[in-house]
């Protein structure tokens, strides 16, 4: 089984593009703090490529800016590759399956930023519901 559950922070704002049959792409970037700090006292941080495909890929573009907090769930890819200078390289993405919103709208961090499945209306907006009216 391959999957992973990642929680970060973007680094910088979402990369949206298109395939040459006109699929969405988005590509990202988010710093994980470590769980533990080092000999130093001081958390390290890991940085991960993400890469979201179709609706979730618009989404991401859509809503998110650099220093939002996401949740992200997909597997990890690896790749060889060859550099410019000839070398060979290395890389591990990780390919989204389901991006979550962490940042409120209030943080300041995106503008009129949103997230999957929220509600827009507050919730002293809400209206009561006469239990008896209810088939259940």
């Amino acid at each position: 089984m391959n999957k992973v559950f990642l929680i970060g922070n973007l680094t910088k704002d979402p990369e949206l593009s298109t395939t040459g049959s006109g699929i969405s792409v988005c590509r990202m970037t988010i710093a994980v703090s470590r769980r533990f700090s080092n000999a130093d006292g001081a958390r390290d941080t890991d940085f991960f490529n993400v890469t979201a495909w179709r609706g979730t890929a618009d989404n991401c573009a859509k809503f998110l800016k650099k220093g939002n907090k996401i949740a992200v769930a997909g597997s990890i890819q690896t790749r060889n590759y060859e550099k410019q200078d000839g070398t060979k390289g290395f890389s591990v993405d990780i390919v989204a399956d389901e991006v979550e919103f962490l940042s409120s709208k209030n943080d300041g961090s995106s503008e009129g930023g949103a997230s999957v499945g929220s509600n827009s209306s507050p919730v002293s907006d809400l209206q009561p519901v006469d239990d008896d009216t209810l088939p259940f």
